[in-house]
C-alpha cells in the first residue's frame, strides 16, 4: 500500500513539473527541431546483489536486461523490460560441529522478472528538450513479475541437520509481485545510439531467499546499457539562406514636386488599452471590460480612426504551438467584443498575434495580454 502511494504521488509530482517541458528546439544557427514519438530498446548487462547473512562480496550475482520502450513526449516513456540470470541468499545459521561455532554460507537460485517501468526524463523535464544534448538524467518506477526456480543449493543446506530450519524453504517455480524504482545516466552517441549505466532497487516477498526475516527482501543491479532508437526522434527545418539581391539601379531625377499648401490637419493623440486575461485563458473578465468599451467609444468619436489589436503569451508557461493559438484567441475576443457588441465595423480594426515569441512586459504574468492601439 505504501509503494502504491509513492508511486502515485510521484507522477502527480513529474506530471506537475514538466508540464511546460518543450517539444521544440532551436540552435545556435537557427535551425529549428522538432520533437517525434519514437520506440527504443536496450541491451543491459552487470551485476546484482541481495540483500543477505553474508559479506556484501559473496551476494554479488550476474545479471542482465532487455528492455523495449515507447518515448511518449521529451520528458516520459514506458518500458516493457525483462530482468534474469541469478540470485543469491546467504544464511549463517549453521554450526560446523551441529554444536557452538556459526559460520555463513550462500546459496544460488535463478530468475526472471518481467515488468513495466514509467519513465521521466529529468533531463528534460527541468532544463527543456534538447534533442544533442550529450547527458540524460532518467528517473522511473514499475512493477514486474519474479519467476523464481533452481533452488537447489537451499533445497540441499535445508536438509543438513547441521542448519538451522529455513521457514520459508521453496521447492519449483514460485512467482512472486515485485516493486521497482531506479536512475539511468544515458551519454549521447549519435541521434540513434547512447551508452549508459542504470541503478535500481526492487522489493518483493519475504520468501525470496527462503529465509525468515520478517521484512520484505530486496536485490539491487547495476548495469551497463546500449540504447538504440529506432526510427527517427526529430525533424529538423534549417533556416533558409538569406537571399542576396542585385542593387537596383539607381531612378532618374524625378521632376520636383508641386507644393500645395493645405491646412495643417487636426492632430488626435492615440489611445492605447492594455486588455490582461488569466493564465491559459481567452475570456475578457469584468474588470478588463471597460478598456474594451474605451476603444469602441474612441472609434465613435474619431470616425477615421482604426484600432490594432495583437495577442501575447507569456513565455513562463506552454510551449510555441499553445502559445501561438492562445495569443491569436485573445486578440480575435477583443475582434468580436467589438465587433458584436459595439458595432464596431471590422474594416476598422486590424489584428495581429506574437504567441510568447515577443513579450512587451518584462513580468511574465503581464504578458497575457491584447494590446490595442487606436489612432
Amino acid at each position: 500500500m505504501k509503494f502504491k502511494s509513492v508511486f502515485a504521488a510521484a507522477l502527480l509530482a513529474m506530471s506537475a513539473t514538466a508540464a511546460n517541458a518543450q517539444a521544440t528546439y532551436t540552435d545556435k544557427a537557427g535551425n529549428e527541431y522538432q520533437f517525434k514519438k519514437h520506440t527504443f530498446l536496450q541491451l543491459q548487462g552487470g551485476a546484482q546483489h541481495t540483500v543477505g547473512e553474508a559479506k556484501f562480496g559473496d551476494l554479488i550475482s550476474p545479471n542482465v536486461q532487455v528492455g523495449l520502450g515507447y518515448q511518449f513526449n521529451p520528458w516520459f516513456a514506458t518500458r516493457l523490460a525483462v530482468g534474469a540470470w541469478q540470485s543469491k541468499g546467504g544464511y549463517n545459521g549453521v554450526k560446523e560441529d551441529g554444536t557452538s561455532i556459526p559460520s555463513t554460507v550462500t546459496y544460488k537460485y535463478k530468475y526472471v522478472a518481467p515488468g513495466v517501468d514509467f519513465m521521466f526524463n529529468l533531463s528534460n523535464a527541468f532544463c527543456g528538450w534538447n534533442p544533442n544534448r550529450v547527458l540524460n538524467v532518467t528517473a522511473f518506477l514499475g512493477a514486474a513479475a519474479n519467476i523464481a526456480f533452481s533452488n537447489d543449493e537451499a533445497l540441499e543446506l535445508s536438509k543438513n541437520p547441521n542448519y538451522y530450519e529455513m521457514a520459508y524453504i521453496w521447492d519449483g517455480t514460485k512467482v512472486r509481485p515485485v516493486g521497482r524504482a531506479g536512475l539511468g545516466v544515458d551519454f549521447r552517441v549519435s541521434d540513434a545510439v547512447s551508452l549508459g549505466i542504470e541503478g535500481n532497487a526492487n522489493v518483493t516477498s519475504d520468501k525470496y531467499n527462503s529465509k525468515k526475516a520478517g521484512n520484505a527482501d530486496w536485490y539491487f543491479n547495476a548495469l551497463a546499457s546500449v540504447k538504440i532508437n529506432l526510427g527517427k526522434t526529430y525533424t529538423k527545418t534549417q533556416k533558409p539562406a538569406p537571399v542576396v539581391e542585385e542593387p537596383a539601379p539607381a531612378p532618374a531625377p524625378a521632376p520636383a514636386p508641386v507644393v500645395e499648401e493645405k491646412p495643417a490637419p487636426v492632430k488626435v493623440e492615440a489611445l492605447r488599452r492594455d486588455i490582461f486575461f488569466k493564465i491559459n485563458k481567452s475570456i475578457i473578465s469584468e474588470d478588463q471590460m471597460q478598456k474594451v468599451k474605451d476603444v469602441a467609444d474612441y472609434l465613435a468619436k474619431y470616425p477615421e480612426a482604426k484600432v490594432t489589436i495583437t495577442g501575447y503569451a507569456d513565455a513562463g508557461t506552454g510551449n510555441n504551438n499553445i502559445n501561438d493559438r492562445l495569443a491569436a484567441l485573445r486578440a480575435d475576443v477583443v475582434v468580436k467584443t467589438l465587433v458584436q457588441k459595439y458595432n464596431v465595423s471590422r474594416d476598422r480594426i486590424v489584428s495581429d498575434s506574437k504567441g510568447s515569441r515577443v513579450q512587451p512586459f518584462a513580468d511574465n504574468d503581464s504578458n497575457r495580454v491584447s494590446i490595442c492601439i487606436a489612432e
